[in-house]
């Protein structure tokens, strides 16, 4: 019983100390119509991948019948290293549009996100904030 316990323990912190630091849920800023959605990054793969959580209304009231929910809205994110992420795509649900994209973590908390298009001459960006 000890030997099991304290493998589980062991296996609980090796996957903490490989938990990416942008892990976790974010807020994006409000889109065009004034709603913002929850976005749970997590990892696939070797890549980082983003997908809609929870969606809310101008108003900040849940949209439980969002169409999106359960949607990959950021995928392929390759981390560089110093909380940047490089070569990934985005969708943007309020515009349906895929583009380009790159991240960048400022401090624990805030992540720049950017869509970009024509080899990166013109971008779009939000800076997201940590829920958790």
């Amino acid at each position: 019983m000890k030997k099991l316990t304290l493998a589980a323990a062991f296996a609980a912190m090796a996957t903490g100390a490989f938990a990416d630091p942008v892990d976790g849920l974010w807020k994006t800023q409000p889109g065009d119509t004034g709603g913002y959605l929850h976005v749970s990054i997590a990892p696939c793969g070797s890549a980082i991948c983003g997908t809609i959580d929870t969606a809310f209304d101008a108003d900040g009231n849940e949209q439980l019948n969002y169409e999106n929910l359960g949607k990959q809205i950021i995928w392929d994110m390759v981390p560089e290293g110093n909380g940047s992420y490089d070569d990934g795509k985005i969708w943007a649900p309020d515009r349906n549009k895929t583009y380009s994209s790159k991240m960048s973590l400022d401090g624990q908390n805030k992540l720049t996100v950017k869509g970009c298009v024509a080899g990166g001459l013109v971008c779009r960006g939000q800076t997201w904030t940590r829920v958790q």
